[in-house]
Formats: structure tokens, C-alpha cells, sequence
């Protein structure tokens, strides 16, 4: 059965092309969730006015994103945190105190953008990776200091 996907699904296609699948999972699965419609001349004219609608969102949610990277560039926010011996800290700097602490800074970044392998542990200046946009990725200091 050949559909029209409204979505991208991975290893089926990308959004707005026609693709030849099976009939169950045409039926069972990609129509019921409105994930692809069948494949007429008229779900075609529709589907492409669908796609025309996302690229414009698209490329405006890219276009802020890139803005707001130019923006925050240099930004550098500093943490003081209680430590131990050996300038051992108690407890850790996440990806929420980070955005907590963009946030305060009038930078409003959501916590699952701010990427961090772990969670920060040790004294001293990191560089953190902003992923604001699938295209857009822009790094800040996080600066780790004693508390005194």
C-alpha cells in the first residue's frame, strides 16, 4: 500500500513522502495513529501544505535559536558550593541548578537542552554545551567555586 508520511519515521521516510508499505502496518498502525495518510491527489495537495507549515516553524524556531546562541555566547554563570577536604564538594552541580541559574539571568532554557555527561563534581571552570536547537548548539562557562 503506498501512503503519504506526515511524520518521520525512522527506517520508513521522511515527512511528506510517499512510501510503499505493507497493508497491515499501513492499516493497523500508520493510519490509526494519523502518522500517514493514504496515498491520493488530494492527501497530496493537503500533506504538502502540511510540510510548507512545518519548514516555516521550523526555520523560525532555528532562526530564535540562533539568536539566542549569539546572545548567550559569553554568558558565565558561577556556582558556590560547600566542600570537604581536599576541595572535595558535597553534592553536585545538575543540569536543573544550571537552568535554575539561566533562569535567573532572565535566559530561559529548558533543563533537558543543557547537555552534561554527568553532573558537575569538581572545582573550577567547565564548559557546558546548550543544544537549543536540532542545528544550534552554543557553550557557556560554569564556573564552580568554594562556598565561604
Amino acid at each position: 500500500m503506498e501512503v503519504i508520511l506526515r511524520e518521520d519515521i525512522e527506517k520508513v521516510g521522511s515527512r511528506g513522502t510517499i512510501v510503499k508499505v505493507a497493508d497491515g502496518y499501513a492499516r493497523n498502525f500508520l493510519l490509526p495513529k494519523r502518522l500517514a495518510v493514504p496515498a491520493s491527489d488530494a492527501n497530496k495537495k493537503i500533506v504538502e501544505q502540511e510540510r510548507e507549515a512545518h519548514l516555516r516553524r521550523e526555520a523560525k524556531a532555528k532562526g530564535e535559536s540562533e539568536d539566542l546562541a549569539k546572545l548567550m555566547s559569553n554568558v558565565t554563570v558561577t556556582f558556590r558550593q560547600r566542600v570537604g577536604e581536599n576541595n572535595q564538594l558535597f553534592g553536585s552541580v545538575t543540569a536543573k541548578d544550571i537552568a535554575d541559574a539561566l533562569e535567573a539571568q532572565k535566559y530561559h532554557v529548558e533543563r533537558r537542552r543543557i547537555h552534561l555527561e554527568e553532573p558537575i563534581r569538581t572545582l573550577g571552570e567547565h564548559k557546558v554545551t546548550l543544544r537549543l536547537h536540532r542545528d544550534v548548539a552554543t557553550e557557556i562557562t560554569v564556573i564552580v567555586e568554594p562556598e565561604q
